[in-house]
Parts: C-alpha cells; structure tokens; sequence
C-alpha cells in the first residue's frame, strides 16, 4: 500500500515566546509582510515559496516552569541569492551569529528566543 502522506513538507513551526515581537523580528529580517495570528498563539507567515513557516507560541508544548523548547540545531533554512549580503545584513542589524560562512554557501544564526536557524545559498 502506497503511504496516504504526502511527500511534501506544509510548513515549518518555529517556537516563540512573544507572537508580536517575533512576528515584527521576523518581518524585519526576512522580509516577511503578511500572514495571519491564528489562535491568538501562532502567527502564519506568507512566504515567497516553499514550505510554510509558523511562528508558535506553543502553551501546549512549555515546561513545567513555562519554558518553551528552542530548536538548538538549525532545522530550518532560508534560501538567498547573496550569501555574502544576507551574513552581513545579520550582523548589521546585530543578530546573534553562530557560524561564520561554511564554504561559501552557508551560515547559522540565532533569533532573539535562541532557536538556530540557518541562511543557504540557492
């Protein structure tokens, strides 16, 4: 039998403590303009292409304490056409970087709640 899941991957979701700041942190840096709060906890970005991505406040998925999981390896890559101007833009606009450029394709940053995501050249 032929699995009923697709092959394709919808969105992505990304933990977040505070929907707004992230949605405005998220919009400066990557250019996201429009999406929607769902929920009053997840915010649904319009992206260019490819997958979706979900910034999430997750109240299911916190802690005993109320913490919240970050992604401590970059599961999740943005495309650009400018390595070289993308890393700089980061640190430009003070992002926390964790890796310089990895074999001019490549590098790793953090968001301002420490989830790793990561910057590829297409």
């Amino acid at each position: 039998m032929k699995s009923p899941i697709k092959n394709k991957i919808n969105s992505v979701f990304i933990p977040v403590t505070d929907i707004e700041k992230a949605r405005q942190w998220y919009s400066k840096m990557l250019g996201v303009e429009d999406g929607e709060i769902h929920f009053g906890h997840l915010f649904a970005a319009e992206m260019e292409k490819g997958s979706g991505m979900i910034l999430d406040e997750m109240p299911m998925w916190r802690d005993e304490n109320g913490e919240l999981p970050t992604l401590d390896v970059p599961a999740v890559q943005f495309g650009t056409d400018d390595i070289q101007a993308s890393y700089q833009f980061m640190e430009d606009h003070g992002v926390e970087l964790v890796t310089e450029i990895q074999y001019d394709h490549f590098f790793v940053f953090k968001d301002p709640d420490g989830n790793m995501l990561m910057v590829c050249a297409d």
